[in-house]
């Protein structure tokens, strides 16, 4: 029986020095530090057979208005990432938009400026798609937002 015992004690007191680092405590801006930039993450699933339709789609709508939104200033960044293992119900596609910290609040000024430079027909041109062409074939199945974290050294 003690030899039980003292075998469960050590097993107890490996596993408390295993998990001691787990259990430690970070501290923000000292440990570890976010970015400045959010990156929106949108999961869609597309329809068997229409990847292709959807990306064509995806080209001259999400794009063309991300490339825009690029020039001016507004986003950083943008991504599309396939699912290489997509089987049950996972999403097929990742749609990354990067934005500058400073632009996540909602601004008259940047919508203005997008839409000047974007213009009206590409903007009715790009909602006659999403009605008629993406709300048939895909699936958004979910939508992010994140910041990155940094572990410092």
């Amino acid at each position: 029986m003690r030899k039980l015992m003292f075998g469960g004690l050590a097993a107890a007191i490996s596993l408390a020095t295993v998990s001691a680092p787990a259990s430690a405590q970070l501290s923000e801006w000292e440990d570890y530090e976010y970015s400045d930039t959010v990156t929106e993450m949108t999961t869609v699933r597309v329809e068997p057979g229409q990847l292709d339709t959807y990306l064509a789609g995806l080209e001259q709508t999400w794009v063309a208005a991300n490339d825009v939104a690029m020039q001016l200033g507004h986003i950083t960044d943008y991504k599309i990432y396939a699912n290489m293992a997509p089987g049950g119900e996972a999403f097929h596609l990742l749609l990354l938009v990067e934005f500058p910290g400073e632009n996540m609040q909602p601004s008259r000024e940047r919508y203005d400026e997008f839409m000047a430079a974007w213009g009206e027909a590409n903007m009715d041109s790009s909602n006659e798609t999403v009605v008629n062409v993406y709300n048939e074939i895909r699936e958004i199945t979910g939508v992010y937002m994140a910041r990155e974290i940094t572990m410092t050294d």
